[in-house]
């Protein structure tokens, strides 16, 4: 019996019941973010960085579209693949902030993307293009758990792929070891998760990682799913490297996106998978039968946000560095706490002398110092001492927390 079923059970689920049920729906660990969240849920005192999300709420521009949709009559089935609006949205959207100057006319077009009820789904509508029993897929980690979570569900086995925690120049970084990860390919390898600028870690590929990684993928004829989610979450410049300005036309790649971080949309669950147009009609069968689509008010709201979201997302961005730089102060100041200062992203990954299990450390910030983190052993191999702590939030809150950790290290 699984861990995963044992928890189950201990909650009063019927064993013959877990028995009847296949590998793949049991494979998937707990999530120890959700673990902490419930935890801490109803907790009135507790300041809560757990979960990565921001404390604003969905632009007022954003829900109006959505107000409007509803008002029209728009509740009935959309297309499979999303509104053609919004599909037109993301192209527009592509064009202006990852097209190439060395190519000529428009580089993204509708047919390169389908619409999805968030990043998740297109993760997951990804891994099953790619993926699926007695199949491994490269993760390099600390990692988001959902891409083994996903994997797990799928029947494939995530390969985890260490990133070094190391000095560069003077200052803590995180770096991926690429001849360790190719070391990890093998004969069931079908892909590599590309998580790039990473969560929970912040960090960011550079283009020569990019290039190296693309050669791999080239060499072993796989796969590459690339999250680049936080792509835009920069802290200097205007946003991180990307596969889109390496690859070739004919490279396997395939992107998953979603409109929940940029633009504080985490509950309206929409996103979208970009894939080389042939793809197309294969990706339109799955959502077919997983969702069978997304709301058109949410559709709608995407294209607002789309359109008309580069002010709220700069201002988003700037009050995320005003609480970045007073969250790594603070931790900096106190004896015992090492962290790589994150380029991008809206986590900072840190750990404490005197802690190697994550999960009771967070559980101690949690019951001792009234500060809701994640904990590291949730986010696979070479995490464990770690806690995760979202810092887009409003920076009075940061310097709160910052303040009841410092004096919880203190007692």
């Amino acid at each position: 019996m699984t861990w995963f079923s044992r928890r189950m059970t201990s909650n009063n689920v019927d064993d013959h019941l877990l028995a009847s049920l296949r590998p793949e729906a049991l494979a998937p660990a707990t999530s120890g973010i959700v673990e902490l969240f419930n935890l801490g849920r109803g907790r009135g005192d507790v300041i809560p960085l757990w979960v990565g999300e921001g404390d604003l709420p969905t632009p007022t521009f954003a829900r109006e579209a959505a107000r409007r949709s509803l008002d029209l009559g728009e509740t009935f089935y959309s297309p499979q693949r999303g509104l053609p609006e919004l599909r037109t949205a993301i192209a527009r959207y592509m064009n202006r902030h990852y097209g190439r100057a060395d190519m000529a006319g428009p580089r993204f077009a509708a047919e390169q993307f389908s619409v999805t009820v968030g990043g998740m789904h297109a993760l997951q509508i990804a891994l099953r293009l790619v993926a699926g029993p007695d199949t491994e897929v490269i993760v390099p980690t600390p990692a988001w758990p959902n891409f083994a979570g996903a994997l797990s569900a799928a029947g494939a086995e995530p390969i985890e792929v260490p990133l070094t925690f190391t000095n560069v120049d003077g200052a803590a970084a995180w770096l991926l070891d690429h001849d360790r990860l190719a070391s990890a390919i093998g004969p069931k390898t079908r892909a590599i998760v590309v998580n790039s600028p990473a969560n929970p870690t912040g960090w960011t590929a550079s283009r020569a990682d990019l290039e190296r990684l693309l050669e791999l993928a080239r060499l072993h004829g796989l796969w590459i799913v690339a999250d680049e989610i936080y792509g835009r979450l920069v802290f200097d410049g205007p946003r991180a490297p990307s596969f889109h300005d390496v690859m070739e036309p004919d490279d396997r790649v395939l992107f998953v996106q979603t409109l929940s971080k940029n633009w504080a949309m985490t509950g309206l669950r929409v996103g979208w998978i970009e894939a080389p147009p042939s793809l197309g009609p294969v990706i339109e069968n799955l959502i077919q039968y997983s969702t069978s689509g997304v709301p058109a008010p949410i559709q709608r709201a995407a294209i607002a946000a789309l359109d008309d979201g580069e002010r709220f997302l700069e201002e988003q961005l700037a009050r995320m560095a005003a609480s970045r730089q007073i969250l790594c102060d603070g931790l900096a100041a106190m004896e015992g706490v090492r962290f790589a200062r994150p380029g991008a992203s809206f986590y900072l990954f840190c750990a404490f002398d005197g802690h190697d299990d994550g999960r009771d450390l967070a559980v101690r910030l949690l019951d001792e110092a009234r500060v809701g983190v994640a904990p590291g052993t949730a986010f696979g191999a070479g995490a464990e001492p770690y806690v995760r702590i979202c810092f887009a939030r409003d920076p009075r809150r940061i310097a709160e927390a910052v303040e009841r950790i410092r004096a919880w290290l203190a007692r």
